[in-house]
């Protein structure tokens, strides 16, 4: 399975991985070696991690904790005490083991490590949230958020590929259809 990272950080990216959550959900990560490749994909790791059943479901909620951090800051709301919580237990864990070899850098740990790395993103993301445009995607189906690093700070879509592409052509077909 191949990952999309169009967020701009590797939390945002991590709640990626449950597409269109007002609607028909998706969910990406169906299982620990989903979870696995996700971890190399995004870079965190460049071996899979072992992920037990237990493992996986303890990330996959920690996903939804980070999810529920990030909306409440877009509605200007409080955050949740168990997810506030759950990020922080996640983000005081060892980052995964980094080796240098002549061949480049190895990255390997466990899954409290992966875990860690997500929440220390997500961390330093909400610790930002004033400084940084944070966003979720102007296309109805899409709940994708991320950062608007445009130029001029009005980027209206998660990513001009899927979801860009296809709001425009759609707004082009109905010109035509008009005329």
């Amino acid at each position: 399975m191949s990952f999309a990272f169009v967020s701009g950080d590797l939390a945002l990216d991590f709640l990626g991985t449950l597409k269109w959550r007002d609607g028909d959900q998706e969910e990406l990560l169906s299982s620990p070696r989903d979870l696995a490749s996700w971890a190399l994909q995004a870079g965190v790791m460049t071996e899979p991690p072992r992920l037990s059943a237990a493992q996986f479901t303890a990330l996959v909620e920690l996903r939804e904790s980070v999810y529920r951090l990030v909306k409440g800051t877009l509605a200007g709301s409080g955050w949740p005490e168990e997810d506030l919580r759950r990020v922080n237990s996640y983000a005081d864990a060892p980052a995964p083991s980094f080796t240098l070899t002549d061949t480049g850098v190895r990255r390997h740990g466990t899954a409290r490590s992966l875990g860690g790395e997500i929440a220390r993103a997500a961390a330093e993301l909400l610790s930002r949230r004033d400084e940084l445009v944070i966003r979720e995607c102007g296309r109805d189906d899409c709940t994708r958020i991320f950062i608007d690093r445009s130029r001029t700070g009005n980027r209206r879509w998660c990513d001009m590929e899927e979801c860009g592409n296809r709001i425009k052509a759609a707004q082009y077909r109905a010109r035509r259809r008009a005329q």
